[in-house]
């Protein structure tokens, strides 16, 4: 199993706009193609204004092909437009993972 990891930092006072935006636009289009996240969070406390989402994937080769075809869909161009006009995204930090074998992701 791949973990596509990713960090992003927002700028202060987005964070609610950003997530409400990617829900409407970004969220329906990007499952489609990846299936449900292993996880979409948000800073209660500590580094504020940031983001973390985690996909899983079979291997590398699976990450590209799905990622491919997210990227050919009209929904996902549309949404990329979106999100480059509202201007929130300060930082993106992004981690292929493997799981320790103690600790394997149940899907």
């Amino acid at each position: 199993m791949l973990i596509d990891h990713r960090t992003y930092r927002v700028r202060p006072g987005t964070a609610q706009a950003y997530l409400d935006m990617y829900e409407e636009y970004g969220f329906p289009a990007q499952t489609r193609h990846l299936g449900k996240p292993v996880a979409y969070m948000f800073t209660e406390t500590g580094e504020m204004n940031t983001i973390v989402h985690m996909w899983a994937y079979e291997n590398a080769g699976d990450r590209e092909k799905k990622r491919a075809a997210m990227m050919a869909d009209p929904d996902w161009q549309n949404y990329l437009k979106v999100h480059r006009q509202a201007g929130y995204l300060e930082n993106q930090v992004t981690k292929l993972m493997i799981p320790a074998k103690f600790a394997p992701i149940i899907r």
